[in-house]
């Protein structure tokens, strides 16, 4: 009489613990298996972002190693030498810079008729703020009438102190891109850039902000100029340009380089006044201009 069990005899004690080591042993190998498999596909994932990371820093590279562009049109000095006729500022034109081609300095009226004025300056520089703060009203009136010119070499020493936007040398390169593509409007766009200085060691303005300080000062060629200044187009220049002026001798001038921000010349001579009152420096402009026109007007002894 069947009572519904196995036929087959009792797994004895030693088999029990046979068949559990093969299921142990089993498991090991499925286990290693999943290991294997795991550590193919992390050495995979490594790889790829390994290769992804490599991809991204030779991009940096290549594109930091690109070759340098040409300079600024109209700034073949390093700077931008304004002029006035009839109330209207004009600049030089002159053809851009080839990539570390040596600048041209331009040449100076020395009738003595004329107060040939020069700025180097910084846009973070809060010193040069004050000068041309005080000065600019006038100098513009020079300018226009044709009693002065005015050649401004844009500069970046102050490129660390602006919390890592390196605003010293975007302002500069905003002013080379005016410079290139709108020259008529540099002088009212630097007046602008002072007017709106930040404070030193602050961020300064972004980009968008020096776009709006463009389009106020009225440039042509806005969709280029703004192009420019997002693009930085003439960083090397800036770098180039304010290397030159602290390491060699200043143009038309006894200055060995520049040792800072504001550096003005008038016909040569420094300016080491104050930089708040405007008589002061207007007194300075006369004195230089009427002592070049002694010079240009004196006979040579025999």
């Amino acid at each position: 009489m069947s009572n519904g069990g196995s036929n087959q005899p009792r797994p004895t004690r030693n088999e029990q613990r046979e068949a559990a080591r093969e299921k142990a042993r089993v498991l090991r190998e499925e286990q290693k298996k999943r290991e294997r498999r795991n550590k193919v596909l992390i050495q995979g994932g490594v790889i790829v972002a390994v290769l992804a990371v490599a991809a991204l820093i030779l991009s940096v590279i290549l594109n930091n190693a690109k070759p340098d562009g040409p300079g600024p049109a109209n700034m073949a000095s390093d700077g931008i030498l304004l002029t006035g006729v009839d109330g209207v500022i004009t600049a030089t034109e002159t053809p851009a810079l080839a990539a570390g081609e040596a600048p041209t300095p331009s040449t100076p009226d020395d009738s003595g008729t004329v107060a040939n004025i020069v700025t180097y300056i910084d846009y973070l520089c809060p010193f040069c703020g004050q000068f041309e703060t005080t000065n600019s009203e006038s100098i513009r009136t020079m300018v226009e009438s044709g009693a002065a010119t005015l050649e401004v070499h844009p500069i970046a020493l102050l490129t660390n102190k602006s919390a890592g936007t390196q605003y010293s040398l975007r302002a500069a390169n905003a002013a080379a891109c005016v410079a290139d593509a709108s020259p008529e409007s540099f002088f009212d766009f630097n007046e602008l850039l002072f007017e709106n200085q930040p404070e030193e060691t602050s961020a300064g303005l972004d980009n968008t902000q020096i776009k709006a300080l463009a389009k106020e000062a009225g440039v042509s060629s806005l969709s280029t100029i703004e192009k420019c200044i997002d693009d930085t187009q003439f960083k090397k220049w800036v770098q180039d340009a304010t290397t030159r002026a602290l390491t060699e001798p200043v143009p038309n001038s006894d200055l060995e380089s520049i040792k800072g921000t504001p550096t003005v010349l008038v016909n040569g001579k420094q300016y080491e006044g104050s930089l708040k009152d405007p008589a002061e420096f207007q007194s300075f402009v006369l004195q230089a201009t009427g002592e070049t026109f002694s010079e240009s007007t004196s006979t040579p002894a025999p």
